[in-house]
């Protein structure tokens, strides 16, 4: 009968795998040991750790988005909410891990670089399973056409195929979109004794119409252009951009977009509370994924300056695009632009303070 083993630290953390996974190359036969190679590999084997922990918490999200019904009052949201904090809490921790790597001099990582190629960080199949689940689309990629490599310094063909898998399935963005969109702030029946400031519009929704009123009256001459933006966004009205005019359609729905920007203006209530924070972590994530880029290509540019990536990228220039280009959550964000004062916001209906309410 075989002898049940208690648990052991190093069995349980299956350290033997974990602490034999680091063989530089510059150490093995032939080649000149660089001391620095070990800590580069330790780093970025600690980078992949903790993105497979971002996937794993992302996949939770995922979950709930994809439920039939999410009720507001459930631990649900409040578990998303936890989630996403994490997730930046990691992001952080990334980026500040870039100042151990910056430990290492540039003519310590040339003893090793060469060895490496066409290795590269582009490589990182994980990395690009997160920048895919949370939302960002091929199209919106800085130069995309890097990502669409099989040949040296892209993707063996297993992983191409679980990226492509990763971009074709629902995005958290997606999710977020269709979740804002069933959120039911605006039936008309709760806002039969609304009292408006404005003479209603047939065109607006009865809070609309006076909350376009208010944000127009509030411009100066400077910012009076932006009730264009507003109608084009929250409402699809492309009349508004005149000719020549170059504005980029938003990736949520004007009707999603209407909702986000309602959950900002009234995040007072408390059933808004988590709604908005969740809103604001995902602006968050998308800042702290910035800020890991800024600090990257810092370290670029000290590292090697202004050559060619060991990836056959084009180094700095390709890093300084994907910060431009890689905002998922912008729309989000850009909600910011069409708020008001708090003391200017519209009164809501008591049918809607009710609903509102959690003794409803």
């Amino acid at each position: 009968m075989a002898e049940n083993k208690s648990m052991y630290y190093t069995d349980y953390l299956q350290l033997d795998k974990i602490l034999d996974a680091q063989h530089p190359e510059s150490f093995k036969h032939g080649n000149e040991p660089a001391h620095d190679e070990m800590l580069f590999i330790i780093i970025h084997q600690a980078y992949e750790l903790w993105f497979k922990q971002i996937l794993f918490e992302l996949d939770f999200i995922l979950q709930v988005f994809k439920k039939e019904k999410i009720d507001d009052n459930s631990e649900d949201l409040n578990l998303v909410r936890h989630r996403l904090n994490r997730v930046i809490k990691i992001l952080e921790l990334l980026t500040q891990q870039i100042t151990l790597l910056e430990t290492m001099t540039p003519l310590d990582f040339l003893e090793f670089r060469n060895l490496l190629i066409p290795a590269s960080g582009f490589q990182s199949v994980q990395f690009r399973l997160i920048e895919a689940t949370l939302g960002l689309q091929m199209d919106h990629r800085f130069n995309k056409t890097y990502y669409k490599r099989t040949n040296e310094g892209g993707f063996d063909e297993k992983d191409f195929n679980k990226i492509n898998e990763t971009e074709n399935a629902i995005s958290l963005l997606s999710l977020i979109n269709k979740w804002l969109e069933r959120m039911p702030f605006f039936e008309i029946d709760l806002w039969k004794n609304y009292h408006h400031q404005y003479p209603p519009s047939d065109s607006f929704h009865p809070f609309w119409s006076d909350y376009r009123n208010i944000y127009k009256n509030g411009l100066n001459e400077r910012e009076a252009n932006r009730i264009n933006d507003f109608d084009f966004i929250f409402f699809e009205d492309k009349n508004a951009i005149s000719d020549g005019q170059s504005i980029e359609k938003p990736m949520l729905s004007a009707k999603a977009l209407r909702a986000a920007l309602f959950i900002m203006l009234y995040r007072d209530f408390p059933v808004f509370q988590t709604s908005y924070q969740i809103l604001d972590a995902l602006i968050e994530t998308d800042h702290q994924m910035a800020n890991w880029r800024h600090k990257h290509i810092d370290m670029v540019r000290r590292m090697i300056g202004m050559r060619m990536g060991t990836g056959n990228t084009s180094g700095r220039g390709y890093l300084e695009g994907a910060l431009n280009s890689h905002y998922i959550f912008k729309d989000i964000a850009g909600l910011s632009t069409f708020l008001i004062e708090r003391k200017n916001l519209p009164k809501l209906p008591v049918e809607l303070i009710k609903k509102l309410s959690y003794n409803n």
